[in-house]
């Protein structure tokens, strides 16, 4: 009887403490951990999410970048944080969505290791040309692939990352042959997309569209299941190609374990943040849009993400470690 007194005592010393904890926060500056490159899309999204938070919440948010493994060293770090809300995790489609998917040898469930909050944002990138193969609109690029193939090249910042897929996509639904080549990032692809030697690539509207207007390459089209609000002008793949479907997304995540009253408050707070003004203009700035929404809906919308993503990766026999 005496042992059962002592747990319930830890127990309710426990529960209260919690119930300090979660009534009092936050009381000290919340780390952002972003796991990829600085400068890269997470982070400056994380940036402009935290600096909003830092206002809301009269404690500072610091961004703490790191990168390295296609950002499993710094989700890592994430799995090993204290699960006590002062430890938000930059969510990517690379790490909960195309990893998970593709069987990757990876030391960390997208599941059990960590609580979702809710997307930032999402985008769909755009089809660019090399602007001398004559390639007007998508339909000119599938006839293109269908008389060379094997020929046209396509380049991405990696096996597995959303170029990577978007090209074995097009050659899956447009019924063509086309030749992946992996780049260590995306700007050295683009690179030789201007100068020829690769005749495509899906890349971000925010990457494309200055070398667009500038005459180097030609945008044909956006990636999305319909047309982005930001460049209405731009038709879908898909209007020419039925169910091609590629878009990239972030969200916020939260160590396993935090205490669902921090939860709570951190989610109220982050989509009060989507959804001020100054936020919304930021992130359209970088030809994306807000996607606020509940945990439930965010773990409904990865899950259907690893399955879309892990059929495409059978159908197309795409490996993360080839």
């Amino acid at each position: 009887m005496g042992t059962v007194r002592v747990l319930l005592l830890v127990l309710g010393v426990a529960l209260l403490r919690t119930a300090i904890a979660a009534e009092n926060f936050p009381n000290r500056p919340i780390r952002f951990l972003v796991p990829g490159a600085a400068g890269s899309s997470q982070d400056v999204l994380s940036r402009i999410v935290g600096s909003k938070l830092s206002q809301q919440l009269g404690q500072q948010v610091v961004v703490d970048v790191r990168a390295g493994a296609s950002g499993v060293i710094g989700i890592e770090l994430g799995k090993a944080a204290a699960p006590d809300g002062y430890t938000l995790i930059a969510a990517t489609t690379t790490l909960f969505a195309t990893l998970p998917a593709l069987n990757a040898k990876i030391p960390y469930d997208a599941d059990k290791d960590f609580a979702p909050l809710s997307r930032i944002a999402s985008v769909a990138n755009v089809m660019t040309v090399n602007a001398g193969i004559g390639v007007n609109n998508i339909a000119d690029l599938v006839k293109l692939a269908k008389a060379k193939p094997g020929q046209l090249n396509y380049g991405s910042a990696g096996n597995a990352s959303p170029a990577h897929l978007a090209g074995a996509m097009f050659d899956l639904l447009a019924g063509v042959k086309t030749t992946h080549v992996p780049y260590k990032g995306a700007a050295q692809a683009m690179t030789d997309v201007i100068s020829g030697q690769l005749q495509y690539m899906s890349t971000s509207p925010l990457v494309a569209m200055p070398h667009a207007k500038s005459g180097r390459i030609k945008v044909l089209a956006t990636t999305g299941s319909k047309r982005d609000p930001l460049i209405p002008e731009l038709p879908t793949v898909a209007d020419t190609v039925p169910g091609y479907e590629i878009t990239q997304w972030w969200g916020v995540v939260v160590p396993a374990k935090t205490p669902p009253a921090i939860a709570r408050t951190l989610h109220s707070e982050i989509v009060k943040a989507l959804q001020s003004p100054e936020v919304r203009e930021l992130v359209a700035k970088l030809g994306a849009s807000v996607q606020p929404e509940s945990p439930a809906e965010f773990i409904a919308f990865m899950h259907a993400e690893r399955t879309r993503i892990g059929n495409l990766g059978r159908q197309a026999n795409i490996r993360f470690d080839e």
